[in-house]
């Protein structure tokens, strides 16, 4: 399998919206997009996306997960950035129509097909930061994809970074480019330095979340996890994997996290990051302040791995969907 996100289905759905009215879905062969040098996104950044993964099953079904809930946070993300925000059904038939166009190509699990909608704002005015885009191009994406972490047996090398803050605090919440960006200068500077596979922003000390993914603390009884207020990315795997945790018996824990706390409970339990592309990824070593802190309870049938195969089993339907996640496409 080639690197995550780099290789392409041929199929994308496309639409276009000015002044509140939006096109025709039209589907056609991935290609560049004619864009105005002054398009409102390349300047003031009016853009947001979605992830979300399309299954195939053993008897060659098809089923995207929490289809609504990815669409329900675009239209979030999309309200916040004051862009035009497509109404639901819109959004899906757009999802479907790529799904169903790569039917054929999507690989078998733990393979699966990702699917990047983007929302950007297209007017043609470089006068325009304090007024929103009323012109917007959708499109869709998709991508057979294997794993996005490698971290292995090993896990993930993580720094925690109390330095810096991954986004405006207001603002996290929202799936938005401009937050992966402000992130990625603090991950290359931990990924040259300690090898990092990515960095946990603690600013003040306390801890948020990954450049690209939710955190956790996890023990045999209980998960740990910041509540999902406007600093971070509101998971829809997250939120999935704490349904899935509280129905096997475990205790569910919303509460603020401090740098302190996660090196001492890294010392017999285990930490780990989720998201749509990771799923949920162990933490094998933190990083903080040049110092190296291992995570001791991230080994041999341990609580992540139980809640990744618990979920996992969801998507390649080997386990009944009882919480009703799967659409089938």
């Amino acid at each position: 399998m080639s690197t995550f996100g780099t290789q392409f289905a041929e199929t994308m759905a496309l639409a276009t919206c000015r002044d509140g009215d939006w096109s025709p879905l039209s589907f056609e062969p991935v290609a560049p997009l004619a864009l105005h040098p002054a398009a409102h996104v390349l300047h003031y950044a009016s853009t947001c996306f979605e992830g979300l993964k399309a299954y195939r099953h053993a008897d060659g079904s098809v089923h995207v997960f929490r289809l609504e809930k990815h669409i329900a946070r675009m239209r979030k993300s999309a309200a916040l950035l004051c862009l035009p925000v497509p109404e639901a059904a819109f959004l899906e038939a757009a999802i479907r129509g790529v799904v169903d166009a790569a039917r054929d190509t999507i690989p078998e699990h733990p393979g699966s097909l990702y699917l990047r909608p983007v929302l950007m704002g297209t007017n043609p005015s470089i006068g325009g930061a304090g007024s929103p885009a009323n012109e917007a191009c959708l499109f869709v994406l998709g991508s057979p994809v294997g794993a996005y972490f490698s971290g292995g047996e090993t896990g993930l090398r993580i720094l925690l970074d109390d330095a810096h803050m991954r986004s405006a605090p207001h603002f996290g919440l929202a799936k938005s480019g401009g937050n992966y960006a402000s992130a990625l200068g603090p991950i290359v500077a931990a990924r040259t330095k300690h090898a990092a596979d990515q960095v946990i922003f603690c600013p003040g000390g306390d801890v948020q979340e990954a450049g690209a993914a939710n955190f956790f603390l996890l023990d045999s009884e209980r998960l740990v996890t910041r509540p999902a207020d406007g600093a971070i990315l509101h998971g829809i795997t997250r939120d999935s994997l704490m349904q899935l945790a509280k129905q096997l018996g475990y205790a569910i824990e919303e509460r603020p996290i401090s740098v302190e706390e996660v090196l001492s409970f890294s010392a017999t339990g285990e930490a780990a990051l989720s998201g749509t592309a990771a799923v949920l990824s162990k933490i094998g070593t933190f990083i903080h302040r040049d110092r190296e802190y291992a995570v001791s309870g991230n080994t041999g049938e341990s609580t992540t791995a139980r809640l990744r195969e618990a979920l996992t089993r969801i998507h390649s339907g080997a386990a009944a969907d009882e919480f009703g996640w799967l659409t089938v496409v």
